[in-house]
């Protein structure tokens, strides 16, 4: 891979409480532009809350989240001020989320939902629009799948279209919260390839996942959450060794290997 170069997102002393319960317990990292970052962890520890308070779709009980040159404080979007709205809106469509269920208008074809958020967001015509999501969907393997509702669609190609989605606004940090971990075991390659392919143009990614191979294959790094820290990060070759430093990331790949040595 060619050098990393600017820092894209910096995340500082992120904490989350709900109620008495603490889930994520003072979380910094950097990612540099153009990098992949693997999550991994096992359920319930922070790794999902994570990802949704760097975009604030869960407002952090505390913390900064860096976007380029933007600090984005929870203690400043601690009221709904039409100010805070705005700067949210900005930062959400800066940082592009794709989550596990694939959350496609029901009613709309695969065109019309990729072609939502440059209408809606980026103010663009309709041709305009149009013209964006046929490239996208070429873009994820869909072309032909254009006028389908998600009905229709396999669960593969529903993340696909929620894919391009996401990129139809232009995002700066792409943010995948376990973007297979809905589809059946024989469509999950699908959804991979179309992700690998986005690491490889040089796109910032995040990525929260189960597939330990993609983590392996794909990430610039990989960060080991445990009880709402990083308990370790670093390369794959480091973070996934047999010889993994913490005795519980020990302890959580070797599950994976169990079931791999099973499937």
């Amino acid at each position: 891979m060619e050098a990393i170069s600017h820092p894209a997102l910096a995340v500082s002393e992120i904490r989350k409480s709900f109620g008495p319960l603490e889930v994520l317990k003072g979380v910094s990292f950097t990612a540099q532009e153009g990098e992949v970052i693997s999550i991994i962890g096992a359920s319930g520890s922070g790794k999902s809350t994570l990802l949704r308070c760097l975009n604030f779709l869960e407002k952090p009980t505390s913390g900064k989240v860096s976007l380029g040159d933007e600090v984005f404080d929870a203690a400043d979007f601690a009221n709904a001020s039409r100010r805070s709205r705005a700067r949210l809106m900005g930062l959400r469509r800066r940082m592009g989320m794709v989550f596990q269920s694939f959350n496609l208008w029901p009613h709309r074809s695969a065109l019309e939902n990729v072609m939502e958020g440059p209408i809606h967001v980026l103010g663009r015509s309709r041709a305009e629009a149009e013209a964006r999501a046929v490239e996208l969907l070429a873009r994820v393997g869909l072309l032909q799948r254009a006028h389908a509702y998600p009905a229709a669609l396999s669960g593969g190609q529903q993340q696909r279209v929620a894919i391009a989605r996401m990129l139809a606004t232009e995002p700066e940090v792409l943010l995948f919260d376990e973007p297979t971990s809905a589809l059946d075991p024989e469509l999950v390659g699908e959804v991979l390839a179309v992700m690998k392919s986005l690491a490889q143009e040089g796109r910032t990614m995040l990525v929260v996942t189960h597939e330990i191979a993609f983590a392996r294959d794909v990430a610039d790094r990989v960060i080991f959450m445990n009880r709402g820290q990083i308990e370790q990060m670093g390369p794959p070759e480091e973070v996934l060794a047999g010889d993994a430093r913490s005795e519980s990331l020990r302890s959580f790949l070797a599950r994976f290997e169990r079931n791999e040595n099973r499937a």
